[in-house]
């Protein structure tokens, strides 16, 4: 069924002038919208008027599609995600990435809002994302058929393009760390042992988005980056005590930089 509603929702934004082809799709995190202003000769839609698009429900992100020209490149800009924790439904971003792959989209970045382990990337800082961990117990492939579920995650974030983000941040003078991303389900921030734990594990940073739809990138034959903007220091790290507004407030601070990022990494592709 869900092949389906990805061939009507595709049929649907082409009729709406998103023909591609596109050079990459960009997912916005919690406050992160800003790239979509940036871009040239832009159209949109809301979500509410493609079929099987979620509506996101937390604010900080909006709901609509965008398509325009970015530092030269066509690209594509998911405006706003839904959460697993919204609905308890982890794949609830595969019909938009289903559409970023019959788009022919080859590339997808990702971006979001993350708590930090590290205590040289406070708030402010941006991480590209070099591997996670899956502590949700969840997973968007569950209920997929044929041997397609089965997805290697080895080099899930694709090295070449991590490199291209810190040359390009390298380009713009902004520091850009690198790290071990960390999913918990949400939608309650986490406590200090359970941070303890991720540090243990080998975590660096911590967070609610961005595991499932590198998941469905991967299912896709997506390549995929992300980059977490540093919203809080997480639980029990120093005076971290983690809340929505904070969030919010941080990742509008640092979203200068990260549109700035993103608009050297994409003029590289």
């Amino acid at each position: 069924m869900s092949d389906k509603i990805i061939s009507l929702a595709a049929d649907t934004v082409r009729r709406h002038g998103f023909g591609g082809p596109y050079d990459a799709a960009i997912v916005t995190g919690t406050g992160l919208g800003l790239v979509a202003g940036k871009l040239e000769d832009s159209i949109s839609l809301a979500y509410s008027g493609i079929p099987g698009f979620p509506s996101p429900g937390v604010t900080g992100h909006g709901g609509t599609l965008h398509a325009g020209r970015l530092s030269g490149r066509q690209v594509l800009v998911f405006e706003g995600r839904s959460h697993a924790y919204e609905s308890g439904n982890a794949a609830v971003m595969k019909v938009p990435l289903g559409v970023a792959k019959a788009l022919g989209v080859p590339l997808l970045l990702l971006t979001n809002a993350a708590g930090s382990l590290m205590a040289q990337a406070g708030p402010g800082s941006l991480v590209a994302v070099a591997d996670h961990i899956n502590l949700s117990g969840l997973n968007p492939l569950i209920g997929e058929t044929g041997d397609g579920r089965f997805v290697p995650l080895v080099g899930a974030y694709d090295s070449a393009a991590r490199e291209t983000l810190h040359e390009a941040a390298r380009e713009c003078g902004i520091p850009l760390h690198h790290g071990v991303y960390a999913w918990f389900s949400g939608p309650s921030f986490e406590t200090p042992a359970e941070i303890r734990m991720a540090g243990r594990l080998g975590a660096d940073l911590v967070g609610m988005s961005t595991v499932p739809e590198v998941i469905l990138a991967r299912f896709f034959g997506l390549r995929v980056a992300a980059i977490s903007v540093v919203t809080n220091l997480a639980a029990g790290i120093g005076d971290g005590d983690p809340h929505h507004d904070e969030t919010k407030r941080a990742a509008a601070a640092a979203a200068f930089d990260l549109a700035r990022l993103i608009d050297a990494f994409v003029a590289r592709l």
